[in-house]
């Protein structure tokens, strides 16, 4: 079965770099690393720098308000895996670095899975705040990352049955007929949540399932962050919305839960809307 691994990436320069490192080392290599630059004209100097490594580069432009198109940059960068005779792909977040055994795995699952509409998601571990450089070994990266507590971990080489509602698409293998009967990705999702959450829902309604795997494990690089995404709340109370439309219950519970609480979220009749705060200099 041949796999692609697909990326999204826009920025994040040095993680494309190390990934891309790490990728060129697989032992199974990949058919090619498709990478989608969601309106990054820079990517294709960081690409230059692994020449030995398959690759393939979709240019998206970025929307008119700024924010990336993720949903519709995961359908592209999986359409040109399916044009270069790609059977089956690896979506992994462009923080994401692979065990060497990666591709093999995502591909030894997909085969035990054969006939079924399936994805699968390995296992996951964040990586710390200041790394250094030489710090990116096999050996330093398997000490130092640390499991989310939310994911399943099942032993080595086994699958478990999830719950489609845990989809993340940071790391995870399908196969292109999956992706087709699934639908792919819906693009009214544009900005940041929510839209891998719907995938999992659209995989569940085609009669598809998800499963964790006990292996691919990846490392997610270290990126500053805000817990919940405030500064993303406009695209959250969006996305939460039209999630809710189509199948009824709010994704990402905490997050809307803790913005709430914060002021920044609140409903409006059933939507979430972002709070507007004004001061009384602008009164």
């Amino acid at each position: 079965m041949s796999v692609a691994v697909v990326t999204i990436v826009s920025g994040r320069h040095t993680h494309l770099r190390r990934q891309r490192e790490w990728l060129a080392a697989q032992s199974d290599a990949p058919l090619s690393h498709v990478v989608v630059s969601m309106g990054d004209p820079e990517i294709a100097q960081v690409l230059a720098l692994q020449p030995e490594l398959p690759t393939d580069l979709v240019a998206l432009e970025r929307t008119d308000t700024g924010e990336l198109p993720l949903a519709a940059a995961r359908n592209a960068g999986v359409a040109r895996a399916a044009e270069i005779g790609a059977e089956s792909v690896v979506l992994l977040d462009v923080d994401c670095l692979p065990h060497r055994d990666v591709v093999r795995e995502y591909r030894g699952a997909l085969e035990r899975l054969a006939g079924r509409c399936a994805v699968v998601s390995g296992r996951v571990q964040y990586l710390p705040e200041g790394m250094a450089e030489e710090d990116y070994t096999a050996q330093e990266v398997a000490r130092r990352g640390r499991d989310h507590a939310a994911r399943v971990l099942p032993p080595a080489g086994e699958l478990v049955a999830a719950d489609p509602r845990m989809l993340w698409s940071l790391s995870m293998a399908t196969t292109v007929r999956t992706w087709d009967d699934a639908g792919g990705f819906d693009e009214r999702y544009v900005g940041y949540g929510g839209e891998d959450t719907d995938f999992g829902q659209r995989l569940a309604a085609a009669g598809g399932s998800l499963w964790w795997l006990g292996g691919a494990a990846v490392y997610h690089q270290h990126h500053p962050t805000q817990s919940p995404p405030v500064q993303h709340a406009a695209a959250i109370a969006r996305n939460a919305n039209i999630f809710r439309r189509t199948w009824g219950f709010d994704p990402m519970e905490g997050w809307l839960t803790a913005m709430a609480e914060r002021g920044v979220l609140t409903r409006l009749g059933a939507d979430w809307v972002v709070v507007e705060h004004r001061s009384s200099i602008d009164s």
